[in-house]
């Protein structure tokens, strides 16, 4: 039965990161031992689950049905080891993907603690600005930042915290081109959009229960919040920050807080998780503490 666990284990991560190598290194064996248990799994089951190709592999429609269910059975099994083990400490690898920004400044500190209670479990960081697949990239969490509906409607998600935004400029900029003192102002303006969640031409004030939506020319897009901070800075427009993106600036005089009377819809804080509504007690462990440490901070 010990091989079946195995099997199981094996094809979901092969599945999970879409490519036999990388499931290898993740498990810590040679990639012949994963080909030759997938083989195994395939012929005791007499199904043809995964087709392979030289640089990555797909599941057939056999195979989607067992990954789902193989999951579930996966995750029982977690739960009840650590159940016996009196759920004190959590064990093996959890991968965790993250902006540059927000990750590095407040999601990374706030693993110290959870880290600390939790010496068995290796944490692996990605570090990206760019929308990571979280089953081709082998993802456990991904932490997501987005103002509206998140688009991965078909996984596990969690709302985190709220983070405010605002507008910032320099002042180098604002000496050139004018300070804009109505969101009306802004459609004169050169301005700067991060892509993704954030990349709307676009931009929404509210104030006093009043809405006002403004129509912005972006002259330069960028995919990564860090680069948003950087462009404002050197004077290349004005933009749509968060206080962790702009906070040093701010205190410095380098960057400027434009239209103060008028608020933005503040950037919504998610944890999405690929493996349901049932996902493993690891993953649901790092899901709560963020939402607990991350969530006193807005």
């Amino acid at each position: 039965m010990s091989d079946r666990w195995q099997e199981m284990a094996v094809f979901v991560r092969v599945a999970e990161s879409g490519s036999l190598s990388r499931a290898a290194r993740e498990m810590e064996l040679s990639q012949p031992s994963i080909s030759r248990i997938i083989n195994s799994l395939e012929t005791r089951l007499g199904i043809t689950l995964l087709l392979r190709t030289t640089r990555s592999v797909s599941l057939t429609d056999a195979g989607t049905v067992y990954l789902d269910r193989a999951r579930n059975l996966l995750a029982e099994m977690e739960e009840a080891e650590q159940a016996a083990r009196g759920v004190d400490s959590l064990h093996g690898v959890i991968r965790l993907a993250m902006p540059v920004v927000y990750g590095t400044r407040a999601v990374i500190p706030a693993l110290a603690t959870f880290m600390g209670r939790n010496p068995d479990l290796r944490v692996e960081i990605i570090i990206t600005d760019a929308r990571q697949n979280l089953i081709v990239d082998g993802v456990d969490v991904a932490i997501r930042l987005g103002v509206g509906q998140l688009d991965d409607s078909t996984f596990g998600a969690r709302k985190l915290a709220v983070v405010e935004r605002m507008v910032v400029a320099a002042p180098e900029y604002l000496l050139k081109h004018g300070t804009p003192t109505t969101p009306g102002e802004l459609a004169s303006h050169d301005c700067i959009i991060q892509q993704g969640a954030f990349g709307r031409e676009s931009w929404r004030f509210v104030r006093n229960k009043t809405v006002t939506s403004v129509r912005v020319s972006a002259r330069l897009w960028t995919n990564s919040g860090a680069g948003v901070t950087a462009a404002a800075l050197a004077g290349l427009g004005i933009a749509l920050a968060t206080p962790l993106m702009a906070e040093d600036e701010l205190r410095s005089g380098r960057l400027v807080r434009l239209l103060e009377p008028y608020q933005l819809p503040p950037a919504e804080v998610w944890a999405v998780f690929p493996a349901g509504p049932k996902p493993s007690a690891k993953v649901r462990a790092i899901v709560d503490h963020l939402a607990m440490s991350l969530g006193e901070k807005t």
